[in-house]
């Protein structure tokens, strides 16, 4: 694979490593570039636990469906970043979640076993490799912390303002775009998209906050 193939050399497991040594890497691991539509699914629960994507374009969604189809988001991935790589790395033969790409992406599937053991071609860059993805499951770790905060408060009122005012400080504004529409936004926070619209409605009346679409302003 070439550089011009559109592979995010900034992104995080790739860091410290220069370009000629990261085509070694993919070869090594197996690489296998993919395109995906809006809509499709990347992994499906039940699926083999034994792959990582890696996001060079677009959006997806890792997501957990119960029996009867309802739909939690757990994380959203963007450019850059891995995902299935928590499962790969916990020992699991099946996957519990299933992702879904949110617009038309473009992915590269790694094997984890190839990834995980050195080769004489390129051992000094897996191991730049491999302490680049346990901080990459810290952050996710950080990131899933973050969400629970959200996600335990008792009231829809109250997870709102968690997520927005986290949004807000992230944003270091309060003028802020969040990258969830209305369906996603209630998905990730675990709560009734009827109730939670209603209750923006109610919050920005009581000038609390501001919004149009994904944009919020809070007061």
């Amino acid at each position: 694979m070439k550089p011009e193939s559109g592979l995010p050399y900034g992104a995080a497991l790739f860091c410290g490593i220069e370009p000629a040594e990261q085509q070694k890497l993919l070869r090594c691991m197996a690489a296998v570039r993919r395109s995906y539509d809006k809509g499709e699914y990347i992994f499906s629960a039940g699926e083999s636990a034994g792959r990582i994507g890696l996001l060079l374009s677009g959006c997806v969604c890792v997501v957990k469906e119960d029996y009867w189809g309802n739909r939690s988001i757990l994380t959203r991935i963007t450019a850059g970043e891995l995902f299935g790589e928590t499962f790969a790395c916990s020992g699991r033969e099946k996957l519990p979640v299933s992702v879904v790409s949110t617009e038309k992406s473009d992915v590269l599937l790694l094997d984890y076993a190839r990834l995980m053991n050195t080769c004489p071609t390129a051992c000094g860059c897996h191991t730049k490799v491999i302490r680049n993805l346990v901080r990459e499951l810290a952050e996710k770790s950080v990131r899933l912390t973050e969400k629970m905060e959200h996600a335990l408060r008792r009231t829809t009122k109250e997870k709102l303002l968690s997520y927005l005012s986290a949004e807000a400080e992230r944003a270091g504004s309060s003028s802020f775009s969040i990258p969830f529409n209305r369906q996603e936004l209630a998905d990730f926070l675990a709560v009734d998209r009827s109730a939670m619209s209603a209750e923006l409605c109610r919050l920005r009346d009581r000038g609390i906050l501001e919004f149009s679409k994904n944009r919020f302003r809070l007061l």
